[in-house]
């Protein structure tokens, strides 16, 4: 693996940075995605967050080379299948989980992303009917905390997701989120916030923040409907104030769905159009920064 990369750290009177999802057109990152980031970053964006797959490591490579010349920077999201889930019972499934996460830490640190993110603690949408195991924990944080020592090496930070019930059930909530991560126990392996998933989950917004607040690495701002932010039902205030009480300086990155790439929509059953992606970058951004300057 490469030298790492590294990236400035927010003194305290910064806000959080700000990112877009490129998910909102597609899964596939390609040179059709450069016009977009183009027009992100005069919005204003700090940088984007980019879908990992199998896609050759060049192909990473080359778009975190424009995002670098347009001063951009980026995160990552991913997702694991049942043939590679940190979860299983499987040794061999496992081991699978392993080296698919470390090639998806090779993409990230190839694009000079600094955080990667997602539900990758367990196959997405896969379900064992019954409640989550105490072995299935374990057996998480042992792949993660291997992932960890890999990512390490490129400076670059895990942010497992808890997911709603119809997607996910080994971490729904904050609090059994948490407790896999201390499980997991390394320093390159955090945890994430998810507004759309919280508003199914929790019963309290702040109390879920104050959980997860000492293992915070990254926040996805979204609507509970993946619309534009601001224009539905998130406690928006209860976030952005917490947020600002816990000291929160990481990503506050929207995650918004479209049926653009009718593939990826189909897969996390998207049936309809919520906004126009420029419509939802714009006043996402907007939105963004007028809450945080309520809050700073």
């Amino acid at each position: 693996m490469p030298l790492p990369n590294t990236s400035p750290e927010l003194t305290p009177k910064q806000a959080s940075p700000i990112g877009f999802n490129l998910l909102v057109w597609t899964a596939a990152i390609s040179e059709k995605m450069n016009p977009m980031a183009d027009r992100l970053r005069t919005i204003g964006y700090d940088g984007v967050e980019c879908f990992v797959d199998t896609q050759e490591v060049s192909v990473y490579r080359k778009f975190g080379q424009h995002l670098n010349q347009l001063g951009l920077q980026s995160t990552c999201v991913t997702v694991v299948g049942p043939d590679a889930n940190p979860a299983s019972e499987s040794v061999k499934v496992r081991e699978q989980a392993v080296d698919y996460l470390k090639g998806v830490t090779d993409r990230a640190h190839a694009l000079g992303a600094t955080v990667i993110c997602g539900p990758f603690h367990s196959a997405f949408a896969q379900f064992s009917r019954r409640e989550p195991q105490p072995e299935e924990y374990a057996y998480s944080a042992e792949v993660l905390h291997q992932v960890g020592d890999y990512a390490r090496q490129a400076n670059i930070v895990l942010a497992p997701e808890a997911l709603n019930r119809f997607e996910c059930y080994l971490c729904n909530t904050m609090s059994q989120l948490a407790e896999l991560v201390r499980r997991v126990d390394h320093p390159n392996v955090r945890a994430m916030f998810d507004t759309h998933h919280a508003n199914m989950e929790e019963k309290h917004f702040p109390d879920a923040i104050q959980t997860i607040g000492p293992l915070l690495a990254h926040v996805h701002i979204s609507e509970n409907d993946r619309g534009t932010p601001g224009d539905g039902h998130i406690p928006w205030d209860d976030t952005f104030k917490t947020l600002a009480a816990i000291n929160y300086k990481g990503w506050m990155t929207i995650e918004a769905f479209t049926r653009n790439d009718i593939d990826f929509a189909n897969s996390i059953n998207v049936w309809r159009e919520f906004s126009k992606p420029w419509d939802i970058a714009e006043k996402g951004f907007n939105f963004i920064k007028t809450m945080q300057a309520k809050y700073a």
